[in-house]
């Protein structure tokens, strides 16, 4: 199959499609809108079902060895590691002051769990199978792009540093209520295993891909309520936007083959490097670095990145790793 299909596939699921919806609704100012709590209802059920989900899938695995350390060590050095790239490149083709710089540059160091939530659902559609730690990856990947971001910004301007602020940033990152109900999940999910799997299974897998769709709309529409941001955008900003999140496949892809991880591991480790956070590192950026301009680094990373990574991202990471691994 190639990549012309794996998109034209992509596009025909029902949560890509919701998501065109969502943004085709937000354009014509349709008075569509999910409320905000329903909108959180789905952020938490998908968190949970992703969670637990490879919790059962690691309970099931009867070979724990360095392979997964191995794995999961790669993805958090990379966290680490992606925002000094980013931010490297934004110095060089844009004039953004460089507390602004380093809160972007973080943003694509981190993951996007909605992102990673569409390419598995991919993968299912595809019969593609993948190893259940990589949610263990996901869980851990979200505070070593924010503490990268922060020392950048500290050591670019020592006048960013907040000590109070980061205190709170401290506490915000390991009390983070995402991570604890991802990584919480994922240990229940995988101290339970198949029993309990056989128990939520009612409530976690078959309603997933309707919720999913549900989420996409409403993500469809927040994307089309933040575009008009973009014309305030200069053009290397909004490249940075798209190929950034193809350095970063560039380097789980790599990562993936020096780790020996099949297609379809291999594809949603890729997925993670090139994603870019738009939930907690913003919600981090906000409380540490408030000089930095959320006006830029929110739209980048949710009305270019994630648009990209869902409709043409996934099926051509998808469609590379089945070539290299």
């Amino acid at each position: 199959m190639d990549i012309l299909q794996v998109i034209s596939q992509n596009l025909l699921t029902p949560a890509v499609l919701f998501f065109i919806l969502g943004i085709t609704a937000g354009f014509f100012k349709s008075d569509l809108e999910i409320p905000n709590s329903i909108s959180r209802y789905l952020s938490i059920y998908l968190m949970m079902a992703i969670g637990f989900k490879g919790g059962v899938a690691i309970a099931n695995t009867t070979v724990f060895g360095t392979d997964v350390i191995g794995a999961i060590f790669a993805g958090v050095a990379i966290g680490f590691l992606q925002p000094f790239i980013g931010y490297f490149l934004l110095k060089r083709t844009t004039k953004l002051d460089s507390a602004t710089a380093a809160a972007v540059a973080a943003h694509y160091g981190s993951i996007s769990m909605v992102t990673f939530a569409t390419a598995a659902a991919f993968l299912k559609v595809n019969e593609v199978v993948y190893a259940g730690y990589i949610v263990a990856i996901l869980a851990l990947m979200e505070a070593p792009a924010i503490l990268a971001g922060l020392f950048i910004a500290h050591k670019a301007d020592p006048k960013t540093k907040h000590e109070n602020e980061e205190k709170k940033l401290a506490k915000e990152i390991f009390t983070n209520g995402a991570i604890l109900l991802l990584f919480g999940s994922f240990l229940i999910g995988w101290i339970t295993g198949q029993s309990g799997m056989n128990k939520m299974e009612g409530f976690l897998v078959t309603p997933f891909q309707g919720i999913l769709a549900l989420f996409l709309l409403d993500m469809g529409l927040l994307v089309a309520k933040n575009i008009h941001h973009l014309k305030n955008f200069t053009l290397p900003l909004a490249l940075f936007g798209i190929y950034m999140p193809l350095i970063g496949s560039c380097v789980g892809l790599g990562t993936s083959y020096m780790l020996g991880l099949d297609v379809g591991t291999g594809t949603l480790f890729t997925v993670l490097c090139a994603s870019a956070s738009y939930i907690a590192v913003p919600a981090a950026m906000r409380l540490a670095l408030p000089e930095a301009k959320a006006a830029i680094y929110i739209p980048m990373s949710l009305a270019i990145t994630f648009p990209f990574n869902v409709v043409l991202g996934i099926p051509l990471y998808y469609t590379l790793a089945g070539k290299i691994l």
